[in-house]
């Protein structure tokens, strides 16, 4: 008897352990949104986070093509660009934030629809003094419904252009290993 209830309890967790794993984005084409107030800060990871999905042959680019300097990202979400876009061949937002200054972060649970994460501010900077490590969040949006989520946690920064270094390195690893497979 002892031994059935520990084999249920065994498959019980092994299933909800395989439920809670996201299967792989399959990365084609993106509209990258960088989500930080600070528009030199959204114009260095927005910029970046392009360079990157092109090196690893995703059609990429930044939502600053499409929107006024120092305008809101909610414009992203109108129909008419929308269209654009999907003119361009591009169906895939996706959204990169600071989820903040610690690894410690876990990704989230939320399913937030196109217009409010677009809506959503930036608490944090790209870099501020006396950080040791920073985490991003990434949000993919496919014809405008969630469909994944990744963070990505970068250590031993110094300064901005050690924040930027790690970024690169760190996303393109997770990019080739994760966000192309299908």
């Amino acid at each position: 008897m002892k031994n059935a209830i520990i084999l249920v309890l065994f498959a019980t967790m092994s299933l909800s352990l395989f439920g809670q794993k996201q299967a792989a984005l399959g990365l084609t084409n993106a509209l990258v949104i960088g989500q930080l107030d600070n528009p030199e800060d959204r114009y260095s990871l927005e910029i970046n986070f392009t360079e990157l999905l092109t090196m690893y042959g995703v059609k990429a680019e930044p939502s600053l093509n499409y929107i006024k300097f120092g305008e809101n990202s909610q414009v992203l979400g109108e129909d008419s660009l929308i269209q654009i876009m999907k003119s361009k061949g591009i169906d895939t937002y996706a959204l990169v934030s600071v989820r903040g200054y610690d690894k410690k972060f876990k990704k989230t649970n939320r399913r937030d629809s196109l217009s409010n994460a677009l809506s959503v501010g930036s608490l944090f900077d790209l870099y501020r003094e006396d950080i040791v490590s920073i985490s991003f969040e990434f949000k993919f949006y496919r014809n405008g419904v969630f469909v994944y989520t990744d963070i990505v946690k970068c250590g031993n920064v110094g300064d901005r252009s050690s924040v930027i270094k790690r970024f690169r390195k760190k996303t393109g690893k997770r990019i080739a290993k994760r966000w192309m497979k299908k």
